[in-house]
């Protein structure tokens, strides 16, 4: 017997078609103003940081494709109850990365590298583990490079300095993740 689904076909169009409209007039469909604010800031942070626009911009692109491909699985209930419960914790973990970012930015002396770079490594395994049986192995590269390139610690380091170039665009984006707090979204 054939085992075509329309269902899973459509959702195979839809990630594949969103894979490559990750512009800006896309993100915006998708993400709120908030948050696309955010993502502005990380690239600016990932494009002072290393020195390269083609590298911040990719970094920004896979992790806005990674976002609206878990929100298309998310819509289609493609996601088991353990899945489920795995996503929770994923929800928790990157509330308390955020809380965390934000504590870090407000009391002086406070920023540990190796805390932050660790909330975002064990966000990067849960997120991997969330959709291991969902997206393609491109997709796990894609997770795993915008994970891997904010939890370098040099990266970390410039940014949580206060006299450093990079401090205007964390304090934006704690005032970014405030926000998006306030407001229940994270």
């Amino acid at each position: 017997m054939e085992t075509f689904s329309s269902k899973d076909m459509a959702m195979k169009a839809q990630k594949k078609l969103l894979s490559h409209m990750a512009s800006k007039t896309m993100v915006n469909m998708f993400i709120d103003d908030t948050t696309s604010e955010i993502l502005d800031e990380l690239y600016r942070v990932s494009k002072e940081h290393s020195g390269n626009r083609t590298k911040a911009q990719k970094v920004v692109k896979d992790l806005i494709k990674v976002a609206v491909k878990i929100g298309v699985l998310f819509r289609h209930n493609q996601f088991s109850h353990e899945e489920l419960g795995l996503a929770d914790e994923f929800k928790k973990k990157l509330h308390t990365g955020a809380m965390t970012a934000i504590s870090f930015q407000e009391v002086e002396f406070s920023f540990d590298k190796v805390v932050m770079a660790n909330i975002l490594t064990e966000s990067r395994d849960m997120l991997l583990k969330l959709v291991e049986k969902h997206l393609t192995p491109k997709s796990h590269g894609r997770i795993t490079n915008v994970f891997n390139h904010y939890a370098d610690h040099d990266l970390l380091e410039n940014l949580y300095n206060p006299k450093g170039k990079l401090w205007p665009h964390l304090t934006k984006i704690c005032a970014g993740l405030n926000k998006l707090v306030e407001d229940g979204k994270l």
